[in-house]
């Protein structure tokens, strides 16, 4: 039987509806052709991991800060390696 890969959208549209309650378990996992066992991994990840969901605009904000350092940074470096030049030419 060939394994079968589940993009993380599948995965928490399928704990979601599991969730929800208005579908029975045993039923939602013979829907998807998944094992039991293999929902209650997927729904105690999610679980587990849900809070990080509104971390995403920190990460961004983070992100972005650090992109910006990185730009003046290499803008100094660029203007400290042109003198640098200058100075040589001139000696």
């Amino acid at each position: 039987m060939k394994k079968r890969q589940w993009t993380s959208q599948q995965k928490t549209q399928i704990v979601l509806e599991g969730l929800s309650g208005k579908i029975d378990i045993s039923k939602l996992c013979n829907k998807y052709q998944i094992g039991q066992t293999q929902y209650y991994k997927w729904r105690d990840q999610f679980l587990k991991e849900c809070h990080t969901a509104f971390d995403v605009k920190q990460q961004s904000q983070k992100e972005q800060r650090l992109e910006t350092e990185n730009i003046k940074l290499k803008r100094i470096i660029g203007d400290l390696t042109v003198e640098l030049k200058k100075n040589e030419y001139e000696l």
